[in-house]
């Protein structure tokens, strides 16, 4: 998303709190590098980075963005907090409140093994702080732009602000191959405790005759890994032009988790490949379900392992309800041409009148 924001404005510069950027990722933002906070100077902040947890606020405050007219913010955590002044409008396109501070708090610190004894206080005091913070800083925000109805939602319950939706762009255009489909089911995630992919692994567990292919790394892996069975393979995270070939190829994509939007159900859905996703979150928004004329995909009701095997048991007695095309149109309605305009339309009645900025 943020580099299809920069394609828009092509002369903004870049904060961040820190850039570490991989060649690949520099590429994909046409090679700019971001003005920093204090944290890119911290002598273990590329490798523990979620460790500086508590200095983010004061590292994002600390970013001086006081010469600009215009001021657009790409927040999951702490960006919005960025500090500005009456005469710039501060845009803000937001993908969650932040997550660990509101809705998946118990379930962060249960997961992290911090739900009890000394360390469960302290993490406590300093998510409670944090949620503090979070609501003062969305105050400096003047236009909020959430990535689905879902998130819409969580702004206003969580902060008391009305937001604007425009979904986030999903590649289509190069991905009109014909499929060749295996009998390996897929997903692709980071695999941290909201993914819930443990879900997935058991349901499959249950499920010996079909294969899962889990794409993706994170904190959890290694756990996952100890306790995956013969008919799961965890790849670990692949070269993009691999994972689009699992991707097209795949039997379904299966998807657990709740998610704020959902790139790589449609991602699967660019290739022709038919979804299984839990109907929370926004899948019930993205993903064109049972009742849908052309069906997309198949949504399963509760965050379950029997409701997993339950959804592939109803996918697998009649595949062919879910077409190639009927995926790829669903799509097609968030195309990257799609994105830009209704970003840079909304951006341009809310923060200029007669070319100048104004709150």
């Amino acid at each position: 998303m943020l580099a299809q924001i920069l394609r828009i404005y092509p002369e903004a510069d870049l904060f961040a709190l820190v850039d570490f950027l991989s060649p690949a990722d520099r590429r994909a933002l046409d090679g700019r590098r971001a003005r920093t906070s204090f944290l890119q100077r911290v002598p273990f902040a590329k490798a523990g980075f979620r460790l500086l947890l508590p200095l983010f606020p004061r590292a994002v405050e600390s970013l001086d963005v006081a010469a600009y007219d215009l001021v657009i913010s790409s927040s999951h955590a702490v960006a919005k907090g960025v500090r500005t002044h009456r005469r710039q409008v501060h845009v803000c396109y937001c993908y969650t409140p932040m997550r660990y501070a509101w809705d998946l708090r118990e379930q962060y610190l249960s997961q992290s093994g911090l739900d009890h004894g000394i360390r469960s206080l302290a993490a406590n005091a300093l998510l409670a702080r944090l949620r503090r913070w979070d609501r003062a800083a969305s105050e400096r925000v003047d236009h909020f732009v959430a990535i689905s109805a879902h998130i819409a939602a969580r702004i206003r319950r969580c902060y008391g602000r009305d937001a604007t939706v425009i979904y986030p762009p999903v590649t289509v255009a190069h991905r009109d191959t014909a499929p060749r489909r295996e009998s390996s089911y897929l997903t692709v995630s980071q695999l941290v405790p909201y993914k819930r992919v443990d879900l997935l692994i058991e349901a499959f567990r249950r499920m010996p005759e079909r294969e899962l292919v889990v794409i993706g790394d994170g904190p959890l892996r290694r756990n996952l890994q100890a306790r995956a069975p013969a008919n799961v393979r965890m790849l670990g995270w692949l070269p993009e032009a691999e994972r689009d070939a699992w991707l097209a190829r795949a039997r379904a994509f299966v998807f657990a988790a709740e998610e704020d939007f959902g790139i790589a159900p449609l991602e699967a859905q660019a290739f022709g490949t038919p979804v299984i996703a839990y109907a929370g979150g926004a899948a019930r928004e993205t993903i064109a379900g049972l009742d849908a004329d052309a069906p997309a995909g198949l949504l399963f009701r509760d965050q379950s392992v029997p409701a997993i095997v339950d959804a592939v048991g109803e996918f697998e007695r009649d595949p062919g309800r879910f077409t190639t095309d009927a995926c790829r149109t669903n799509a097609r309605r968030f195309g990257v041409e799609r994105f830009r305009n209704e970003f840079a339309n909304f951006v341009a009645t809310h923060a200029h009148v007669d070319g100048s900025a104004t709150r």
